[in-house]
């Protein structure tokens, strides 16, 4: 069925508002047409031909059209040990000072991570590979999180096709193992795999329905999806569900324009919390205090 109408200035509007609102998602004009392509799917499941048909039933009481609608919005861009640079650094500087933090017992054998805005599942997975790997014996966990169920719902099935995997550094290959019956299609190991849980979270909410703080929150190419105000509401939450001396990962095109009283740039586009830290914590992650990343 042909769309009876395109989407009037109003309508575009309407659901720019909406969208940020409920996702904090900013669709510029430039967006318009995506936002068409996309909704469009909708319309044509619901057997609607208007726009502000469509607006009227999300807008409303409909919560599960609202979160099919989000859905068809988010970009479920993501791969495998993405932006590289920056988990070298969190594994040669971090993993470390954590070990020596335990054998000191300044710290117990426990790891939380929280993967924000985690898509399909690839950058959780690629976390918990590394923690696996270089904390054996530990309490390890992440937390992956998206507000998109249909890539969560990717996520959980953990299978990909085997040239996804490429980008897997030659040590944690050995996490990855073949589907049985499935020609080319690969999963992760089960221990690997048991440290993940997925749950669907909305960033915009006022408060985080998490079991714990986390010793490390990557948030990364999550907060360009937002503006100004939004990126800073976002940030001072998830301050609150990071640790003291934790460290919160963001994308490479995010700079960090609030909350420098909190956290401290200790490589590009990642920062350490200020809570509890002292001079030489940060002088071990070769960053001066005060220093600038962006």
């Amino acid at each position: 069925m042909e769309l009876a109408y395109p989407i009037s200035d109003l309508e575009f509007s309407l659901f720019q508002g909406l969208i940020q609102r409920h996702s904090g998602i900013f669709l510029s004009e430039a967006k318009k047409p995506m936002l068409v392509l996309r909704l469009a799917r909708r319309l044509r499941a619901l057997g609607m031909d208007s726009f502000r048909d469509y607006y009227d039933l999300v807008s409303g009481s409909d919560e599960s059209e609202r979160i099919a609608m989000l859905d068809c919005v988010c970009t479920n861009e993501t791969r495998f040990f993405r932006e590289p640079e920056q988990l070298e650094y969190f594994e040669r500087r971090t993993f470390p000072f954590w070990k020596q933090e335990a054998e000191s017992g300044k710290r117990p054998r426990r790891i939380s991570v929280w993967s924000a805005g985690c898509s399909t599942g690839e950058e959780p997975y690629s976390i918990a590979t590394m923690l696996f790997r270089n904390f054996p014996g530990w309490k390890l966990q992440v937390v992956a999180t998206d507000i998109s169920t249909t890539a969560l719902a990717r996520a959980s099935a953990a299978v990909w096709p085997a040239d996804r995997l490429l980008q897997v550094p030659r040590q944690y290959a050995k996490s990855f193992v073949r589907v049985p019956g499935k020609d080319r299609a690969m999963t992760i190991d089960p221990p690997v795999r048991s440290m993940v849980r997925f749950q669907r979270l909305n960033l915009m909410d006022q408060g985080y329905l998490l079991p714990f703080v986390f010793d490390a929150i990557f948030c990364r190419n999550v907060l360009i999806y937002f503006d100004a105000a939004t990126r800073q509401e976002v940030v001072g939450r998830l301050l609150e569900r990071l640790a003291p001396s934790g460290y919160l990962m963001l994308g490479q095109a995010e700079c960090l324009s609030s909350h420098r009283d909190k956290l401290a740039p200790v490589a590009p586009s990642a920062y350490l919390h200020r809570a509890a830290q002292t001079v030489s914590l940060l002088r071990s992650h070769g960053r001066a205090t005060g220093s600038a990343n962006c």
